[in-house]
């Protein structure tokens, strides 16, 4: 590898155990799951939060099938050419939250590029069904970049979610090791036109990839200009052998020293440990003023 990535494997310290979790709630979370043929970033992403996610009843489903077209190194995500969306999708994700009787639920995809709009009328379709089944829910949309498309962005704004987030994953050097297709400027333009809306805008980035804390904060400083005000931090896992190793584990004391710099620079909320992922306690980013 290059730009900063190691090809040496690390140990994992002690602070990254992972409670995978085996209760009820949980065993019900997957069979409704998979009763109605529907997919989630729990599993595919192998999360190490899936545990305690499925174990409180929740759960973040990934809409527009399972194969993505990109090939992110640090995704697990099967990627190649992917089937026909699914119509009775938006349906059966918004009944199977029904059944799961949440109060708040967080939506994400795979890229689809080969859809004229990546998938974003299917997208909207989804947030009103689930509006439609569960009246009182809130939504949380975690977004792929729809290209930049300012008409895609616009029918997700109009579906009304009540957060849009999209991820950064890295820092600007990194992301052209990271992400296949994705560039800093085009996810920094996305988030910068959901901050334009009314609906808040919120963003993710991954540590332990070979980045330094200067670009850490610059791009702390890139979001809050694009008026971002919502982050969640995390640290790297590698999910596979052929995903991009581990160059570094964060000590936690890290994490929570980044929450502090983010908090004092004008985020509004921030989730930052080694374990914390996109969609994380993310209930708690709910009513930021």
């Amino acid at each position: 590898m290059s730009m900063g990535i190691e090809k040496k494997r690390i140990h994992k310290p002690e602070w990254l155990k992972i409670n995978l979790g085996n209760n009820s709630n949980f065993s019900m979370t997957g069979k409704i799951v998979n009763n109605n043929g529907l997919h989630t970033i729990c599993k595919s992403g192998r999360c190490p939060n899936m545990g305690e996610c499925w174990n409180r009843g929740t759960a973040t489903f990934m809409i527009a099938g399972e194969i993505c077209t990109r090939n992110c190194k640090f995704c697990n995500t099967q990627s190649g050419k992917p089937l026909p969306l699914n119509p009775d999708e938006p349906r059966k994700v918004a009944q199977s939250i029904q059944l799961l009787k949440l109060k708040h639920a967080v939506i994400t995809s795979v890229d689809r590029d080969d859809l004229g709009d990546c998938g974003a009328a299917h997208w909207a379709e989804t947030i009103r069904e689930i509006k439609n089944y569960n009246p009182h829910i809130t939504i949380e949309t975690l977004i792929p970049d729809f290209k930049g498309n300012k008409n895609c962005l616009q029918m997700i704004i109009d579906a009304r979610p009540n957060i849009i987030s999209h991820n950064m994953e890295t820092v600007r050097r990194l992301t052209p090791v990271v992400r296949s297709v994705a560039r800093y400027e085009t996810s920094l333009s996305v988030l910068s036109y959901i901050g334009k809306s009314d609906i808040p805008a919120k963003s993710g980035i991954m540590l332990g990839l070979g980045e330094t804390n200067d670009e850490i904060i610059e791009t702390m400083n890139d979001l809050l200009n694009a008026g971002c005000y919502l982050l969640s931090i995390g640290q790297y896992l590698q999910p596979s052998p052929r995903n991009i190793p581990v160059a570094e584990y964060i000590h936690p004391d890290k994490f929570e020293e980044y929450k502090s710099i983010g908090l004092q620079f004008g985020f509004k909320h921030i989730e930052s440990s080694p374990l914390v992922r996109s969609s994380y306690r993310s209930i708690d980013f709910m009513n930021i003023n």
